[in-house]
This record gives C-alpha cells, structure tokens and sequence, in this order.
C-alpha cells in the first residue's frame, strides 16, 4: 500500500502515519515476526519508511494493516492472498468514504435516498 499522505497535527506520536515502530517492537505487538513483516513488504503491502541507519520504522496505520493480515493468514488464508484483500477492503473502504463526501451537499447533510 502507498503511504497515505501525511496529517499536520502538532505532535507526531497522535499521527496515525508517524514511523514510531521499530521491526522488534511492530513484531511484539502483532505478536508475529519480523519474517512476516518483511513478507508483507515484499508482497507490497506495507512499505515501511527507513531510519537513517536503514531500519524499517512502522507507523500505527501500517500495524493495523499488518493486523488484518495477520488475521486472515491465521485464518488459513495465504499470505498473497490476504495481501490483496487487505488492499480491496482499504480501496473500498476509501472508494465509500469518497462517495459519501460527494453525496453530501454545501450544507453538509448527507442526501437522503428516495
């Protein structure tokens, strides 16, 4: 998946984009491997940007990503696989977000179906 564009906000560890994740660290918290993570780059799914020292750095929105995959790998689901539904669901869900905005009029209510 390509890096969302990135949100002003004051303090970067309430962006959901900031790389504040170290491999170990990302690993440990979706209780998988680095290996797995790596996969997930090679299958493009997450690109997880790079220290100045050149180690990957993952941000909350990329965990949570890789925790889909995660879920559906662990569900028996091969892990190219799991990569492409994750990215369907993300380009759906964007696609719906997209068409309620423009559904809605100046005012801001959404239009109602008839």
């Amino acid at each position: 998946m390509t890096p969302r564009p990135r949100t002003k906000t004051t303090d970067k560890f309430d962006d959901d984009d900031y790389p504040a994740y170290t491999m170990g660290r990302a690993a440990e918290m979706l209780g998988t491997t680095p290996a797995f993570l790596r996969a997930l780059g090679e299958a493009r799914l997450i690109t997880p940007l790079r220290s100045e020292g050149g180690h990957r750095r993952f941000s909350r929105y990329q965990l949570r990503v890789a925790a889909r995959a995660r879920e559906l790998v662990d569900q028996g689901t091969a892990i190219e696989t799991a990569c492409r539904i994750v990215i369907l669901e993300d380009q759906l869900e964007e696609a719906l977000r997209l068409n309620e905005e423009l559904r809605r009029p100046a005012g801001g209510e959404p239009v109602q179906d008839t």
